[in-house]
């Protein structure tokens, strides 16, 4: 199979967590705080991804340069783009309460605008990751199925309650789940002799656009429904995500088992978890 072809698929397939969760939105009510903390999970597993996956591997193949530079103009480049997004009425996009716009008041273009903005850059870094030859990542796909998760089910929810119809949000996930395969099969053909600095330099403005949508667009709506245990479960979402693209055989100091850590990990995190669910401080 042709490189950017496969590229093109494991886009389509990390978008489709977008669908997944939009259906289960349009089946089933869940409260806002479920949501909010699938969201904030699901913001440790992206930053996690960015910092290790695309600037950190970034650094080590083409320095410190490309990473200042390319991520500095994606965030510039996401920052304008979003802020011109938002002012046609797709501020809320991500949000799952009474925030979006009521149909009758307009923002249909501009959310679905918004949410491929939020897409696009996702889908090109799986496509350029296969240009190194040893196949798709495994944390990177995780993280961007994984955070598309809680995008498509806290979108969608705020679609339904602002009168917007099932036939709207799946024409509009299953748009841009499309785009995304598109966006990834694209990478991959056009950059496909390309120079590791150069490689360096596109994942770094995606990682840039990345982080600055984790900010601007998934964190709000995770503080606002959470009530506190926000930071509690982006750390859970980060330590997952890094025990999982630490465990996929990369060395370590001394030469230390990778499936002993990723299980001390793996049980450190479930303590955790267990920790955080009965724990009276965080009860509202």
């Amino acid at each position: 199979m042709p490189t950017w072809l496969e590229a093109g698929l494991w886009g389509l397939a990390g978008a489709s967590s977008l669908v997944i969760e939009a259906a289960l939105a349009t089946l089933v009510r869940l409260p806002v705080r479920i949501i909010t903390g699938i969201m904030a999970f699901g913001c440790g597993v992206l930053i996690s991804a960015i910092a290790y996956d695309l600037i950190m591997e970034g650094f080590r193949s083409a320095g410190i340069q490309p990473i200042i530079l390319g991520a500095i103009a994606g965030s510039l480049v996401y920052t304008i783009a979003n802020w011109l997004v938002s002012r046609g009425g797709g501020h809320h996009r991500k949000r799952s309460g009474h925030q979006q716009k009521n149909t009758n008041e307009g923002g249909g273009l501009a959310i679905a605008v918004g949410s491929l903005l939020d897409g696009i850059p996702e889908s090109i870094v799986l496509g350029v990751g296969l240009l190194g030859g040893s196949g798709v990542s495994v944390p990177m796909f995780a993280a961007i199925f994984l955070s598309n998760l809680p995008e498509g089910l806290s979108s969608a929810a705020g679609m339904l309650k602002a009168g917007r119809s099932r036939t709207y949000i799946f024409a509009l996930w299953g748009g841009i789940a499309l785009a995304s395969g598109l966006a990834a099969l694209l990478g991959a053909a056009l950059l496909g002799e390309a120079s590791p600095a150069v490689l360096a330099t596109v994942n770094a403005v995606a990682a840039g656009a990345l982080l600055t949508m984790v900010a601007d667009t998934m964190i709000p709506e995770a503080v606002e429904g959470e009530r506190g245990r926000t930071g509690f479960l982006v750390v859970i979402g980060l330590l997952v995500a890094f025990a999982l693209s630490h465990g996929m055989g990369e060395d370590t100091a001394g030469g230390a088992d990778q499936s002993a850590i990723s299980n001390d990990a793996v049980r450190m995190i479930g303590w955790g978890v267990h920790m955080y669910g009965p724990s009276a401080a965080f009860h509202s």
